[in-house]
Parts: structure tokens; C-alpha cells; sequence
């Protein structure tokens, strides 16, 4: 028990030994910080006592050489005296009362004063910078402003020679740049005056107003040949350029009246001339943007020319070009809308087909009424070619389009047209090959025709006789005859297929069994199976007359078959 007792008491010992030495390092800290703020307003405040305030009024003595800058220098020494003898002191009495505080650790008391020490240190030294200032201001004022006025007469001999050298450029301007160089030579002289008696307050002023003077000279004689230029040649040749090139252009027909040349043109020949009397009085502002903007929007009537004529080219072939199409579609139109009603009796057209050509109709008698519309304005001169021209692009888009939909309904209407011819040649076709089949039925005298080749024969002459039928029709249902046609065609060629292939198989039948019969006596199952298979001939069974014939001659004769492909090519 003693012995935590005893450790416990050598902790709280630790601690407070502990805690007494990071109080004693922080007060340590403290003073030392408000004692580095002491230092720095000290070391500010012999700063502003050693402000060469004296030494530069000393420079002054010299100098002075009339009433007012005497009173300044009697001022400014009275300044300099009082921050000295009153000001400076006053903050050696903060500082001591400061360090007094520091000592006996006052730090909340010692805030406040640093505080206001600082803000009367900030003052004076204010004080003492803009005393020494203003005392420089006329120390090196001689040094400073016969440097500036070196340049400056530089700038102004370049400016003398340029001018003298180019003198008539300038024309009635001459005067006035006269004059205005005349009072900068006069500004030169004022300034070695008021030097020679050390008037340094006018001085500033002098060459403010002399830097002033030749920086617009700079710009007048820079500008002013150019403006000139423009005013007297430029502008007024290219008004007179464009009087000329639009009187041209209206006796040729254009329509530029949208320009107003008149008003525009006047306008700007005032505008030239008030420009022109500004320029004679050396004000230059804005003079040359003005100008250019007059001359740009001459520029752009000469744009506008070249854009009007090349529309009324553009217009003339596009319009020319248009006008044949029109005419060509109108006619086409025309054509089918007064024939329309036998179309329609001749053809079985359904709604959408009629439609079609109602639509295209209306659509065209618009497009024809804009065309004349647009004709007539440009008779009347009323609108530009260059907006008539794009009148003409969206017309002649339109009848493309209505082009389109007339080709669509011509299309149907053509294919109808040509269904029905196609109709009629093949029924000829037809015909033709039925009759070729009689003919060659004929031709070769069957014994015996079977009841299936007169059943082909009556399906193919009731086909034709309803594609006849078809076609005589009013109106003819297109569709119906394609499938009548077609099936007309199918039956036919069926048999004419059948007649070729019947009358093909009795010729060679006929003459394999006239082969055959050489071998009659020689075998009797020769003869027994030639008397059947003629017995077969001329019940009509060829196709199995001739497989008898085969099988009853390949007894006698192996090469029955090839024999009988050799006859079959020769038939």
C-alpha cells in the first residue's frame, strides 16, 4: 500500500514539475514575440528619422529662384521639423511605455498599444514618404524632364521632316498642321522657361501637354494622306463608278431599285464631306473607320451588281429550261385529263391510278400560275433577279416532283397499254402455233387420234376464246387477261408438245415395223409380236406399239435400239 502511494505521489510530482516548465516556456515565448513587434516598430521608426528629407531639401537651395518655390521650401521644412520634433517623439514615448509593459507582462494592456503604435508609425512614415516625394519630384526634375523632352523632340523633328517632306499631300489640312506644329515649337519654349526659373509645377504640365500634342500629330500626319486620299479620289470615283455601272444596268433591264442608290449614294457624299471638314480641324476620331465603312459598302454594291448579273443568267437559261419542260408536261398531262374517260372505259383503273392523275393536274395549273406570276414581276422589274432566281430553283423542284407523280400514274398506265398489246400479239402467237398443229395433224395421216389429244385440243380452243374475250371487254381487267393469256399459252404449247411427240412416235413406229418385217419369217415370235404391235398402231396406242416393236425385234437383232435412235434423228 505504501509503495502505490508513494508512486503515485512521484507522478503527480512529474506532472507538476511538468506543467511548471511548459508555463514558464510559453510565457518565455510570449515575451518574445511582443518583444520582436517592439523591435520592428523601433527599427520603423528610426527608418523615418533617417528619411533624407534634409539632404534633398539641401538640393533645393540652389534652385530656388522664385517666390512660390521658396514657400514650398518653407513648407516642406516646417513638415519635416514637425514630424521630427513632434511625430517622432511622440512614438519614442508609445515605444517606452511599450517596453514597460513587456516587462511586467501586461501583454493584454501591451496589444492594445502595440496596436496604435503601429498606426501612428504607419501615418508618419506615410508622411515622410510623400514629403520626400514631392521634394524629389523638383530635385530631379531637371535631369528627368530635359530627358523626356529629348525624346520628345525627336519624335517631333521625325514628324516636322515627314510632313515638309510630303507637304502636298495634305492639301487644306496644311494650315491647320501649321498652326499646330507652331504651337509645339511654342510648347518647347514655354518649357525652357519655366525650367530656367525653376517652375517645376508648370514644367509637369508642359510636357504633359506636349506628349499629348505629338502623339496626335504622329497621328495626323500618319492618317491624313490616306484620308485624303479616300475622301478626295477614292470614295467619289467609286460613287461615280457605280452611278455610271447602275444607269447601265437600268437601261438593260435589271431591277435594282431594292438598292437605292439615290439616297444610299447621297448619303454617303455627305457623310465624305462632314468627315472632310473634321479632318481640317485635325479631329481624327473615327474618321478612318467611317471610311473604310463607306467604302466597304460601296464594295458591296459592286457585289450586288455582279450577283444581279449573274442571277439574270442563271435566271434566263433556268427559266428557258423550265418553261420546255412545262410545256412538255403540260401537254403530256393535258393529253391523258380530255382522255381520261375513255382510259377509264378502256381499262379497269382503280381509284388510286384516277387519283393520281387529278392530282397531278391541280398541282400543274399552280405551278403554271406561279410561272406567270413570276414572268410578269420580272417584266414589271418588280423583283430582283437574284431573288426570282431562287423562285424559279423551288418552281422548278415542284414540277420535278409533280413530274415524278405523273411518271408513277404513266407507268401504270403504260403497262396496262402494254399488257394489252402483249395480250393480242401473243393470242396471234397462239393462233399460229394451234393452226401448226392442225396443219401437221394433216400433214401425216394418223389411223387413229386419241379421245385425251381432243380433250388438249378443245382446253386450248376454249383458252383462246376467252383471252379473245377478255379483249373485248370494256374495260379490260388487266390482271384477269394476263392470267387468260397465260394459261391460253400453256394449254397450246401442251399441245403442240402432245401433236409433235404423237406423230413423232407413229413415224418411227411405222418404220421400225416396215424394218421389222424382213425378219417376219424367220421367227415366229417375230411375226407374232409385229402383228401385235400393228394391231396397237392403228388402235392409236403408238407409244406402246413401239416398245412392242422393240422387244419383239431385239430376238433377231441386238442393235434394235441404236437403230431406232438413228431413225428417231432423221425424223
Amino acid at each position: 500500500m505504501s509503495h502505490t502511494l508513494l508512486f503515485i505521489i512521484s507522478i503527480v510530482v512529474v506532472v507538476f514539475i511538468l506543467v511548471i516548465a511548459i508555463i514558464t516556456i510559453l510565457k518565455k515565448k510570449q515575451k518574445r514575440y511582443y518583444q520582436n513587434i517592439y523591435d520592428e516598430l523601433e527599427r520603423e521608426k528610426n527608418l523615418i528619422s533617417s528619411t533624407p528629407v534634409l539632404s534633398e531639401l539641401s538640393k533645393l537651395e540652389p534652385i530656388i529662384k522664385n517666390e512660390k518655390m521658396e514657400v514650398k521650401y518653407q513648407k516642406w521644412e516646417e513638415r519635416f521639423d514637425k514630424i521630427k520634433n513632434e511625430e517622432v517623439p511622440k512614438i519614442d514615448d508609445m515605444l517606452i511605455e511599450l517596453d514597460t509593459l513587456i516587462d511586467k507582462k501586461e501583454y493584454k494592456t501591451a496589444k492594445f498599444r502595440i496596436a496604435k503604435c503601429e498606426m501612428e508609425v504607419y501615418k508618419i512614415r506615410e508622411q515622410a514618404d510623400d514629403l520626400l516625394d514631392q521634394i524629389k519630384e523638383i530635385t530631379l526634375s531637371e535631369e528627368k524632364y530635359r530627358s523626356i523632352i529629348t525624346k520628345l523632340k525627336t519624335k517631333y523633328r521625325v514628324l516636322n521632316k515627314d510632313y515638309n517632306d510630303h507637304k502636298d499631300l495634305y492639301e487644306e489640312v496644311s494650315e491647320a498642321i501649321g498652326l499646330q506644329l507652331e504651337n509645339i515649337e511654342k510648347r518647347f519654349l514655354e518649357f525652357e522657361k519655366a525650367m530656367d526659373e525653376n517652375m517645376y509645377s508648370d514644367v509637369v504640365h508642359i510636357v504633359k501637354a506636349l506628349d499629348t500634342m505629338i502623339e496626335h500629330m504622329e497621328i495626323v500626319i500618319s492618317e491624313v494622306p490616306d484620308l485624303m486620299l479616300m475622301c478626295k479620289q477614292l470614295i467619289p470615283k467609286r460613287i461615280k463608278e457605280i452611278e455610271d455601272i447602275g444607269k447601265d444596268m437600268i437601261d438593260k433591264g435589271y431591277p435594282i431599285e431594292y438598292l437605292n442608290l439615290d439616297y444610299n449614294l447621297g448619303e454617303s457624299r455627305k457623310n465624305v464631306e462632314v468627315i472632310l471638314d473634321r479632318i481640317k480641324v485635325l479631329n481624327l476620331e473615327d474618321c478612318m473607320f467611317e471610311l473604310k465603312t463607306i467604302l466597304d459598302y460601296l464594295d458591296s454594291i459592286f457585289v450586288d451588281f455582279e450577283k444581279e448579273r449573274l442571277s439574270r443568267k442563271v435566271y434566263e437559261e433556268g427559266i428557258r429550261d423550265f418553261a420546255k419542260k412545262l410545256k412538255k408536261t403540260d401537254k403530256v398531262v393535258t393529253d391523258i385529263y380530255e382522255q381520261l374517260e375513255d382510259i377509264k372505259n378502256m381499262y379497269d383503273l382503280n381509284e388510286e391510278d384516277v387519283n393520281i392523275i387529278y392530282e397531278v393536274n391541280k398541282d400543274l395549273i399552280s405551278i403554271k400560275d406561279e410561272y406567270k406570276n413570276i414572268i410578269d414581276r420580272v417584266k414589271s422589274k418588280a423583283t430582283p433577279f437574284s431573288l426570282i432566281t431562287k423562285e424559279v430553283d423551288e418552281l422548278s423542284l415542284k414540277l420535278k416532283q409533280t413530274e415524278s407523280t405523273l411518271d408513277v400514274a404513266l407507268k401504270s398506265l403504260g403497262n396496262m397499254y402494254e399488257d394489252e398489246q402483249r395480250a393480242r400479239e401473243q393470242l396471234e402467237e397462239i393462233d399460229k402455233l394451234l393452226k401448226e398443229c392442225k396443219e401437221k395433224m394433216r400433214e401425216f395421216k394418223l389411223p387413229i387420234i386419241s379421245d385425251n389429244y381432243f380433250v388438249e385440243l378443245n382446253e386450248a380452243n376454249e383458252a383462246i376464246l376467252e383471252v379473245v374475250k377478255e379483249l373485248s371487254r370494256k374495260p379490260i381487267v388487266i390482271k384477269t387477261l394476263n392470267t387468260r393469256v397465260d394459261t391460253a399459252r400453256d394449254l397450246v404449247l401442251k399441245l403442240y408438245n402432245t401433236t409433235l411427240n404423237m406423230i413423232k412416235k407413229a413415224k418411227l413406229t411405222e418404220l421400225v415395223i416396215v424394218y421389222g418385217n424382213r425378219y417376219r419369217f424367220l421367227h415366229e415370235d417375230v411375226e407374232e409380236g409385229l402383228d401385235r404391235a400393228s394391231t396397237l398402231f392403228f388402235k392409236g396406242s403408238y407409244d406402246s406399239a413401239l416398245k412392242m416393236c422393240i422387244n419383239t425385234l431385239k430376238i433377231v437383232d441386238d442393235n434394235i435400239e441404236g437403230k431406232i435412235k438413228s431413225y428417231e434423228s432423221k425424223i
